[in-house]
């Protein structure tokens, strides 16, 4: 594809290291990525490795009327993606349109601290009490957001945001991590 990953994989280093922050981490992917494309996402999507399940549970949710929202930092190229797998809701960081022919915009790049936001207003918008949100995370930048609500899952989650969850599930399942959720938080999962 674009034949790149050794640099990705330093520049994910240096993201985990917390030597550059989410917008310096999306200015080097813009870098690396100038040749992307629809199609080279939509293949990258396609070999991504999943939960199983993940339609399964956001039929549930939708079923219970309830909302599914995906936060993610991730390009929201990539991210929209997963409404195929059946979110209600896709909230991503703002690229510049494929090839790229304009810079990011650092306002548009997502921060840890943005999902709180993001997460409060939809549950103010719905009129949701705190403690009716779950908020399911794998990656350090959960941690605000598990900070601010206590229904919390740590999904295959590394040991600092599995020390923040409520709960917390390894496997290969989202069936089963929610199972699991919706038995430990008392029905709301």
């Amino acid at each position: 594809m674009l034949r790149c990953e050794e640099q990705l994989v330093e520049l994910e280093g240096r993201f985990r290291r917390q030597e550059v922050d989410t917008r310096g981490f999306a200015r080097g992917i813009h870098r690396l990525w100038s040749a992307l494309t629809e199609e080279h996402v939509a293949t990258a999507f396609d070999r991504s490795p999943f939960l199983t399940g993940i339609r399964q549970v956001c039929d549930d949710i939708r079923s219970r009327g309830e909302h599914s929202m995906v936060v993610s930092m991730s390009p929201d190229f990539y991210a929209r993606l997963l409404l195929r797998f059946g979110f209600d809701e896709v909230v991503a960081s703002r690229f510049p349109p494929l090839p790229f022919a304009s810079p990011v915009v650092a306002d548009d790049i997502l921060t840890p601290r943005d999902k709180v936001d993001i997460v409060e207003r939809a549950r103010l918008s719905r009129g949701l009490a705190p403690d009716a949100c779950v908020a399911y995370g794998d990656s350090m930048s959960d941690a605000p957001l598990f900070e601010h609500l206590a229904a919390t899952v740590a999904v295959n989650g590394d040991e600092r945001i599995t020390g923040l969850a409520a709960v917390h599930y390894t496997g290969a399942s989202l069936v089963d991590a929610y199972a699991l959720a919706r038995a430990s938080l008392g029905g709301t999962a």
